[in-house]
């Protein structure tokens, strides 16, 4: 990917930075807020030094993908991805590095759960699954494999920490947080999208084992919010390589967090330096998921 420039930082003169996320800066326009995806990349909770050529391009035009898609599934908070529309004074060279990886967004109130589901059991929940039985505090058959399909995909939500790792907390303690009403609406949306990406993907050859959604209350609704279906919030595996009982190759950064095991590195910052073949990897890795997912090639 040489000659594709890498973007740490999203800069606008004509708009108030809110906050720098992990990968996200977002920018206070009144009653919208705009969106830009950087090409930064966190492991174990720390952003590393190198950043990932086209990967916020690829989250961005992925979540606008899939917003488009969902509309029927669920209000999403998606005006416009086309920075032509936005309501500012841009440079050419601001238009340049917003466009393709940012969008213009309706401001709400976040609902402070992650709502994860789960259709295969991997990462956390396998880890769970080994010491105890359970997918957290969800009874689960016993000899199931990792990477195994569960009998239905499941809702496990999650805190969402501020810092830190989300930690798992029951659907009871959701309905305590926020109400039995918006629990169950978030649960029954969560794996009705969860589904219906499921069969899109499927049909192209890939399996989306498990994903993370966030909603946010605008006007008095229930507003799906933030990326939906990219491969920081997703895991997709190839259905022409996937075989239960170990770990699934996949379209996401954990090809870098398995090199980063392989340091001498306590997991605190700062992180190492990741090697431009690694770097090259995962481009690949981010750009091959967003085609076979589109059928587009990034632009």
């Amino acid at each position: 990917m040489e000659n594709i420039p890498a973007y740490r930082e999203i800069s606008i003169g004509s708009a108030n930075l809110i906050r720098r996320g992990k990968v996200r800066d977002m920018f206070d326009l009144g009653d919208k807020i705009l969106m830009a995806a950087s090409d930064r990349i966190s492991a174990f909770d720390v952003v590393l030094p190198n950043a990932i050529p086209s990967k916020g391009r690829v989250l961005n035009s992925l979540s606008a993908y899939w917003f488009g898609k969902t509309e029927k599934v669920i209000e999403n908070h998606l005006i416009t991805d086309d920075v032509d529309e936005y309501p500012l004074q841009l440079t050419e060279e601001e238009k340049e590095m917003l466009s393709g990886r940012s969008m213009l967004v309706k401001k709400g109130e976040m609902i402070e759960v992650e709502c994860v589901v789960r259709g295969y059991i991997d990462g956390s929940g396998w880890r769970s699954y080994e010491q105890s039985g359970n997918l957290f505090d969800i009874p689960l058959p016993e000899g199931l494999k990792q990477g195994a399909r569960l009998p239905e995909p499941l809702f496990t939500p999650t805190t969402k920490a501020q810092s830190g790792h989300d930690e798992y907390i029951s659907f009871q303690e959701v309905r305590d947080l926020i109400g039995t009403e918006l629990a169950n609406l978030l649960k029954s949306k969560s794996i009705e999208l969860y589904e219906y990406a499921f069969g899109e993907v499927h049909e192209k050859g890939l399996i989306l084992a498990d994903t993370k959604f966030e909603f946010t209350m605008i006007d008095g609704k229930v507003v799906l919010a933030d990326e939906i279906f990219t491969p920081d919030s997703s895991r997709y595996w190839d259905r022409e390589t996937y075989k239960p009982g170990g770990p699934q190759p996949s379209f996401d950064k954990q090809y870098i967090r398995d090199w980063l095991d392989l340091q001498d590195w306590d997991k605190t910052p700062p992180a190492p330096v990741l090697p431009d073949d690694v770097v090259q990897k995962s481009v690949e890795k981010y750009v091959e998921v967003y085609r076979r997912v589109t059928g587009r090639d990034i632009a």
